[in-house]
């Protein structure tokens, strides 16, 4: 699986940089963190994220090619990133897609355990029945049997639905357990 987190490289100057409410007791400028990952189809997989899943398309950088040398991000190749929300202002979750030269591998995760890295991404719905008519119509199916209902242990009044993006990358959709 060719994911990173592109946002610890710090290419935040391409976003506003805005200390949140609890960084001023941290170390951190935000709490929130930003998620990078290749793709082998960006626009197969901006389709997928706001259709399917509920993201928003908010903007779009490039890295120049001294740039994402210098800082190690690549061999030398030029970097154009599209930013997707969840949310609004500076500690929205943003998902930060690119579509690398060599980035044709798509993702061999069976299950969540089955490779190192970064296997899957939650998102917490207000309605899972909405999130599920919203992937029927991006013709999307939940894996395995979900929903499923979460145990005792954690709240069994939710409920967790499996997704796959275009690369075959886990997404998580936790929410109140479905009335149909």
């Amino acid at each position: 699986m060719k994911t990173s987190i592109i946002a610890i490289f710090l290419l935040s100057f391409a976003l506003p940089l805005f200390a949140d409410d609890h960084a001023k007791e941290s170390p951190f400028l935000r709490t929130t963190i930003d998620l990078g990952t290749v793709v082998s189809d960006l626009d197969a997989s901006v389709k997928f994220y706001t259709e399917a899943i509920g993201f928003k398309e908010v903007a779009a950088f490039h890295v120049p090619t001294d740039m994402a040398k210098d800082s190690g991000l690549t061999a030398g190749d030029t970097l154009d990133i599209k930013v997707l929300v969840l949310g609004e202002g500076d500690t929205a979750t943003k998902l930060k897609l690119m579509q690398g030269i060599d980035s044709t591998e798509k993702s061999k995760n069976e299950f969540i355990n089955s490779q190192h890295g970064f296997s899957y991404l939650t998102v917490f719905v207000k309605s899972t029945d909405d999130a599920l008519a919203k992937l029927k119509k991006a013709g999307v199916e939940p894996i395995a049997n979900g929903p499923v209902t979460l145990p005792e242990n954690l709240d069994p009044s939710m409920a967790l639905t499996i997704v796959r993006d275009p690369d075959g990358n886990f997404v998580e959709l936790v929410g109140p357990k479905p009335t149909k």
